[in-house]
């Protein structure tokens, strides 16, 4: 781990990606206290205000402040998308983890229903699934689930059909421990590396996913102050008010971005040979 961190540190891309989650996980936690109004307060009277001191992102339509919204907006994005990841992880790697570990019959049933769901694009999928379970920020968290496991199985199928062959799982299936046992403490350990890195920059990814599909009205509604959200809500004022559009899109790029750099970083750190992988 300490290896890990000094590597982390040589990658001045990396290290400012982590600043900038970092902060931006601090500007999530305590967004109550770090807004200056109530982002769901209407003031007709100030509505579509420039930036200025009292309001430095300016006013929405509905004259409420742009700042408090984007702050709040920092910590229904960044949640979401990390509930949307941990979930896609999860189911992903036991998935991945069950077809590898068993083989067989087992893992040619889980591989014929990726090779399906792969077969159409995932962000078709996606949109598919969340327009059926109707639009929510919650229903779209599940859509995106039940679309994006795919990709970790797969990659961690392959790492668990070399790992079960060690020494080491061949002495605790000698020792009587149970194949549940055995997965849990002893082959998931061991391919956990490109688990991160996938889902270090697939934050990336999601955040795009959840912002895009609730500019489409499929995910978080108004007056919930989401950066995709707020970018639909916008369209109609482009011309009059800009500020409206630029700094939500200025959020969306700068999380990506820091998500990615982080993402590149770590793939060097933990497992250079990754790259290679990741680029094919």
């Amino acid at each position: 781990m300490l290896k890990v961190v000094q590597q982390l540190k040589k990658d001045k891309m990396a290290v400012i990606g982590m600043m900038i989650i970092l902060i931006l996980t601090f500007i999530a936690i305590f967004a109550p206290y770090l807004s200056l109004y109530n982002p769901m307060e209407v003031n007709m009277e100030n509505r579509l205000l420039s930036p200025s001191e009292k309001n430095p992102m300016g006013t929405d339509q509905l004259g409420r402040d742009l700042l408090s919204r984007i702050v709040y907006g920092t910590r229904v994005s960044i949640a979401a998308a990390t509930m949307a990841t941990l979930m896609i992880m999860i189911f992903g790697v036991m998935i991945g983890a069950i077809a590898g570990y068993f083989g067989g019959i087992i893992d040619q049933a889980i591989m014929r229903i990726v090779d399906v769901l792969l077969a159409f694009p995932n962000l078709i999928l996606t949109i598919a699934i969340a327009g059926m379970l109707g639009p929510s920020l919650i229903n779209l968290i599940i859509a995106m689930t039940a679309t994006g496991w795919v990709g970790y199985s797969r990659i961690v199928r392959g790492s668990v059909l070399s790992v079960k062959e060690k020494e080491f799982v061949e002495a605790a299936r000698a020792m009587g421990c149970s194949n549940s046992y055995i997965i849990v403490r002893h082959v998931i350990p061991n391919i956990i590396s490109p688990v991160i890195v996938i889902a270090t920059i697939g934050m990336g990814n999601t955040i795009l996913s959840i912002t895009g599909l609730s500019f489409l009205g499929l995910g978080a509604q108004p007056p919930t102050p989401e950066w995709g959200a707020m970018l639909s809500e916008s369209k109609s004022f482009m011309t009059t008010a800009p500020h409206l559009m630029i700094f939500p899109g200025l959020m969306i790029m700068i999380v990506v971005l820091a998500f990615n750099f982080l993402g590149d970083g770590l793939r060097d750190a933990l497992d250079p040979r990754l790259k290679q992988v990741m680029v094919k």
